[in-house]
């Protein structure tokens, strides 16, 4: 791994500031940053930890709200999501290990724009904004809003994600499964995240290079599908509308 510099901002401002400059990368849990060093993928001159700047908290006031620097095991074992968003915890038991979701973060997830990452596509299923910071000001986005392509995301140079915001479930009621070619733990060959409710919203992943937001069955046809070590094309496809049924039928039952 090559060289790099540390720095610790204690404050928003601070770390924006800092990551306006070239081979400068923000360093959240650094699950995925630092394989992709060692691999020599990235080869950042300074790295900017955001553990400092209060960005863990998870709250409810109608909405859910959760830090971008919340771990993905805070997040599971939150007493408030498990009342009131029970589809996010069951959806994380099968994320990776316990290991890696006590260091991962909910904003490294959704930055890091892989199209396997479990996260997203619930999110973005679950109806979810993105609030982003940088040195243009604050915007908010719908997660889905987030990807521009494999592994690229739509933030701009030195914008952070802060926070994500995900409104109540009501009446509604949430699934997510997935089909992994090993352990149940695996990467996902695909993702299928269904919201049934007023308005029915179901995402895919892991076929597709992002979360692509699906209009029932028949849509599956006309969607670009990514074939890759977890299976071909064709194969993802056929196992789309296996795992879409399931799902619907999942949600039907669930009780949020």
């Amino acid at each position: 791994m090559a060289p790099f510099e540390l720095a610790e901002p204690r404050s928003l401002q601070e770390a924006i500031a800092l990551l306006d400059a070239d081979d400068t990368r923000p360093l959240s849990g650094g699950t995925a940053l630092m394989l992709m060093m060692k691999a020599g993928v990235l080869r950042p001159k300074r790295l900017v930890s955001l553990r400092k700047l209060g960005l863990d908290r998870i709250e409810a006031n109608g909405s859910l709200r959760i830090g971008a620097m919340a771990t993905l095991r805070s997040l599971e074992k939150s007493e408030i999501v498990r009342e009131g968003w029970p589809v996010i915890g069951r959806m994380l038991r099968t994320l990776s290990n316990v290991r890696v979701r006590n260091v991962a973060t909910v904003g490294g997830a959704l930055a890091h724009a892989d199209p396997h990452m479990d996260l997203p596509p619930l999110l973005a299923a679950l109806g979810a904004r993105v609030v982003l910071q940088g040195n243009q000001g604050t915007r908010t986005v719908p997660v889905e809003e987030l990807y521009a392509g494999y592994l690229e995301n739509t933030l701009k140079r030195g914008e952070l994600v802060t926070r994500v915001e995900i409104p109540p479930m009501q009446n509604r009621r949430a699934a997510y499964l997935k089909c992994t070619t090993r352990s149940a733990d695996d990467w996902p060959a695909v993702g299928v995240a269904v919201v049934l409710g007023d308005e029915n919203r179901i995402f895919v992943s892991a076929a597709t290079d992002r979360p692509t937001r699906l209009a029932g069955e028949a849509a599956i046809d006309g969607l670009k599908i990514e074939g890759d070590l977890h299976g071909s094309a064709a194969y993802k496809k056929h196992l789309l509308r296996v795992y879409l049924k399931r799902a619907i039928d999942e949600a039907r039952g669930a009780s949020h």
